[in-house]
């Protein structure tokens, strides 16, 4: 089982950048393929981009390619969603998300909010 716990999100003016982490619990962090989802009210939980267990593919939503970077760090057990160029459209919770087979797991979410 993995356990995963967000931190990073915060309030941005629009053309900032924020960096957000995913810890993940567990020895077997490199078997899992990661990814950031989020959710704005009203909204669908969709996918914002996804990082391969070994880091070297990777996939983002049309709404953030060029803007958003996915990274991982086995060693630390950690996930990053380096954000540039934030839009007020980019204001959500986001959420991490490990995958292994039918194993699915999420964290709490974290609040991104970027004001115009």
């Amino acid at each position: 089982q993995v356990q995963l716990v967000e931190s990073g999100g915060g309030l941005v003016q629009a053309g900032g950048s924020l960096r957000l982490s995913c810890a993940a619990s567990g020895r077997t962090f490199s078997s899992y393929a990661m990814g950031w989802f989020r959710q704005a009210p009203g909204k669908e939980r969709d996918i914002v981009a996804a990082i391969s267990r070994s880091g070297v593919s990777t996939y983002y939503a049309d709404s953030v390619k060029g803007r958003f970077s996915i990274s991982r760090d086995t060693g630390r057990n950690k996930v990053y969603l380096q954000m540039n160029s934030l839009k007020s459209e980019d204001t959500a919770v986001y959420y991490c998300n490990a995958v292994l087979g039918s194993a699915n797991y999420w964290g709490q979410g974290t609040q991104v909010t970027v004001s115009s």
